[in-house]
């Protein structure tokens, strides 16, 4: 994946073609702004990609957490509910 940069009048003047650019060819858009308040323009599906990757590394850490209270003695011992099928 690529990355482009661009200030935020010539993106507003070509909005149409950075979106196709974004979406067709996987690109990156940074859009350059004043006073550093830049923006980054990404695909859906890049999006949902990240969104994914972040979810599974808070759920990787929350599993590390609870195996490093278990080595530590913290965890809690309990009987399991066993369900009849009926």
């Amino acid at each position: 994946m690529s990355m482009l940069a661009v200030n935020y009048t010539t993106l507003r003047n070509n909005l149409k073609d950075y979106c196709d650019t974004v979406t067709d060819n996987d690109e990156t858009v940074i859009v350059t702004r004043k006073d550093e308040k830049n923006v980054v323009i990404i695909s859906l599906s890049e999006y949902n990609r990240l969104m994914k990757a972040a979810r599974n590394a808070e759920y990787l850490a929350m599993i590390d957490r609870s195996m490093a209270q278990l080595e530590s003695g913290k965890g809690q011992q309990h009987e399991l509910i066993e369900v009849d099928d009926e």
